[in-house]
């Protein structure tokens, strides 16, 4: 992180909730103290110097190989600097993929955020994203497990096992979604526009528990980090604190023709698309989108 837990918070010492304050006080506070390097060597020279014991195998820490292919941890300024732009479309090699370097610490958070700082506003915030994430997850843990909103907990959720599994495969009949679960089934990768779309679909469109879909992506995802993903998760089911509203509902069908309109990615993951071979819709979008609404609706005034 760049901040640590407690470092922005309100003026009563409370931690903030909704991202748009958040982020006004983390901008506000930075400073180079917060964005530059402490290089090892040079600010650890006073530890007693010891022999070291012999490295385990990896094998006997419990790994196994793997034929997963890792983004290089680079960054790649043109993308960067165009980010705002070209974010929201999955064809394009328009986002940085550093996820993973961020998760594992294979990348130094203060040197991104420098380039961030100095290139391209809007990939900061995704960055400021990242730090609330995880002050949320550590001042509210049980968001871990629970609806950050108490009240959503009251939601009765469909769960119906032939459509979730319907939704793992790629198999739904929205070409947006399938493509982008069978690119994470396949890479353990998706672009984060199509995460949302994903995620809406399987809590609005088929009344499924978003704890369900939050726990098949922290199976897949290479770059899972609980608190993005519980973040993601609760804000796409309306659940967590500022979170897409219970009435935002994402039509898949619209997404795509706005996203990714030549069909390059759609057509990239899912080949069937347009044949006799690609599903009917497992639900159709009108009558899901208002049973979500009346579901919510209901559930939310009976608490």
């Amino acid at each position: 992180m760049i901040f640590d837990k407690h470092e922005v918070l309100k003026k009563d010492g409370k931690p903030y909730t909704v991202f748009t304050p958040y982020s006004r006080v983390w901008k506000a506070k930075l400073n180079d103290f917060y964005l530059k390097s402490y290089p090892t060597l040079a600010y650890c020279s006073n530890l007693a110097s010891f022999t070291a014991e012999a490295m385990p195998e990896l094998a006997d820490l419990g790994f196994e190989p793997t034929n997963a292919v890792f983004p290089p941890k680079e960054v790649d300024l043109v993308i960067v600097k165009s980010y705002d732009k070209t974010r929201n479309f999955p064809a394009l090699n328009g986002t940085s993929k550093l996820g993973v370097h961020l998760r594992f610490g294979t990348i130094s958070i203060r040197s991104l955020a420098r380039q961030a700082l100095q290139h391209n506003e809007t990939y900061l915030n995704e960055l400021i994203w990242r730090d609330f994430y995880h002050m949320i997850l550590y001042h509210f843990p049980k968001v871990a497990t629970s609806a950050f909103k108490p009240k959503y907990e009251a939601i009765p959720w469909r769960n119906n096992e032939e459509e979730f599994a319907a939704w793992c495969k790629g198999k739904t009949g929205y070409p947006l979604v399938d493509a982008g679960m069978r690119e994470l089934n396949q890479t353990g990768y998706m672009h984060n526009r199509v995460r949302m779309v994903a995620a809406s679909f399987l809590t609005k469109h088929l009344l499924i528990d978003w704890r369900w879909g939050e726990a098949y992506f922290a199976s897949k995802l290479l770059d899972f980090d609980l608190a993005a993903n519980n973040g993601g998760w609760q804000w796409a089911s309306s659940t967590g604190c500022d979170a897409a509203p219970y009435f935002r509902i994402f039509n898949p069908s619209t997404q795509y023709q706005k996203f990714d309109k030549e069909l390059s990615y759609i057509r990239r993951w899912v080949p069937e698309f347009e044949t006799a071979e690609y599903p009917a819709p497992i639900v159709e979008h009108k009558m899901a989108r208002q049973r979500a609404i009346d579901t919510y609706k209901a559930a939310l005034q009976a608490g």
